[in-house]
């Protein structure tokens, strides 16, 4: 550990000053306790952390923004890279450079002089290299396919302590494929470049509807049938959030049970207002925030909460939106329940069904459904309960919706070619499953064995 220190690299252990403070993260609901904190400034102290926690035999976990959390966990090497925050634009060849820490919001903004946007999600928060090693499900989804899709090279610290630049065409190639939509669970990715999109505004935004007034099963089959009627460039999102009754919300919101429909649209604003038209007939609309606008104020679509909270989630890929599973899952969450839930259902399909060379599994999904709720076992088990309905069209789930979900192990997370795929480059680049502290692990080394021979050839 002095020799960490020594090379003027910031190590904290429990009870030191900062210790607490470099935890901190979004998610408050599950405690980090790791024996040593790396607070990573460069991709030197990346390695050197990898290379510590090899030695002395310890689980590396990765923390940037702390969204995604896997769950509570004591011991091991937590690196936080929230400082390593570089981000640069090639306006000519369409793509940035982000760094390990980088947030959306920050690459939204770099990219806006030039009259390009990211494959960002919604929320401006959320860490930029997680998000994508995850898949990435963003805004124009629909329209342009998952984040990962669109990585360039990958720079990653492998279990040896080397520091790789991958790339499709490189020696570590498969490598490349995996790390794209398998986590953190084979390297530590320092920096990635990825492609933009010449998307400067757009027509977005969504439609409010009182969950007390209108059906909400109804509402969602009236979505469900809307969903079948528009082109791959519209991506669309279904909500249902029960609202408590407390000053510090919009009074329009408090107590309320609303419903709404997002939408984000590259279009004209003409053809995006005869796009949405049908869903006015659901009902009397709550309210309504679809406009055209700068693709900078893209984040308003959702109004994805922006200050540290306690959450548990999970998601379910479907083939097919049920109603009256739907409609069940909708009860199990409503404003009826024992807490508050928060349900949205993705339309999936368009850019997001073809094939590409990486491990994002799932992909001929038409629906992703993904429930939102307390921390405790009781909002657990009934947030469960409510993704059992829809279980009978259930394909799968995805990586970057599991949150805190480490209960849940890596059932479903991957098709079974994937995992097998997957439990290879294990094999290869951390047979001692040293990346075992993050989200989704779970090729350990009794997995090992499926290993294919154009893998494992490699190292």
């Amino acid at each position: 550990m002095q020799d960490f220190i020594h090379h003027d690299r910031l190590v904290l252990v429990p009870g030191e000053p900062g210790y607490e403070e470099e935890l901190a993260g979004f998610q408050t609901g599950f405690a980090q306790r790791p024996d040593v904190v790396f607070a990573a400034r460069s991709t030197d102290d990346v390695a050197a952390a990898v290379a510590y926690a090899a030695g002395e035999g310890l689980p590396v976990g990765v923390q940037a923004t702390g969204h995604g959390l896997p769950g509570a966990s004591a011991g091991g090497v937590l690196i936080t890279t929230k400082r390593m925050d570089g981000v640069t634009v090639d306006a000519g060849a369409r793509t940035v450079r982000v760094q390990a820490g980088v947030r959306w919001g920050q690459v939204v903004a770099a990219a806006e002089p030039y009259g390009l946007a990211p494959l960002n999600g919604s929320a401006p928060s959320v860490g930029a290299v997680a998000y994508t090693l995850g898949g990435g499900l963003g805004i124009l989804a629909r329209e342009f396919g998952y984040a990962a899709d669109h990585v360039r090279s990958l720079d990653v610290v492998t279990a040896d302590g080397l520091l790789r630049h991958v790339t499709p065409d490189s020696e570590d190639a498969e490598l490349f494929w995996g790390l794209l939509g398998g986590g953190a669970n084979l390297g530590v990715v320092t920096e990635l470049e990825i492609g933009l999109v010449p998307v400067a505004r757009l027509y977005g935004g969504s439609l409010a509807f009182d969950g007390r007034e209108v059906d909400p099963a109804a509402a969602l089959r009236a979505y469900e049938r809307w969903t079948a009627t528009v082109p791959d460039g519209l991506t669309s999102s279904f909500a249902a959030v029960p609202y408590p009754d407390i000053p510090a919300l919009p009074p329009h919101l408090r107590g309320r049970y609303v419903i709404s429909v997002r939408v984000a649209y590259t279009g004209s604003g003409a053809d995006g207002e005869r796009l949405v038209a049908p869903l006015r007939g659901i009902g009397p609309v709550l309210a309504d925030s679809l406009r055209e606008m700068p693709y900078a104020e893209s984040h308003t679509i959702h109004s994805d909460p922006d200050f540290p909270h306690a959450y548990y989630g999970d998601s379910a890929v479907l083939s097919g939106l049920d109603a009256g599973a739907a409609g069940e899952l909708l009860a199990l969450t409503g404003p009826d329940a024992p807490s508050m839930y928060v349900v949205q259902i993705n339309h999936l399909g368009g850019a997001l069904a073809g094939e590409r060379p990486n491990a994002v599994p799932h992909r001929e999904g038409r629906f992703l459904v993904r429930v939102l709720g307390g921390v405790d076992d009781p909002a657990r088990e009934r947030l469960h309960r409510a993704l059992a309905a829809v279980e009978p069209w259930t394909i799968g789930r995805a990586l970057n919706f599991a949150y805190g979900a480490g209960d849940r192990t890596a059932e479903g997370l991957y098709d079974a070619g994937t995992r097998k795929r997957l439990a290879g480059l294990k094999s290869v680049y951390d047979p001692a499953n040293l990346f075992r502290g993050n989200r989704g692990n779970h090729w350990n080394r009794e997995n090992s064995d499926v290993a294919d021979s154009s893998v494992s050839s490699r190292a």
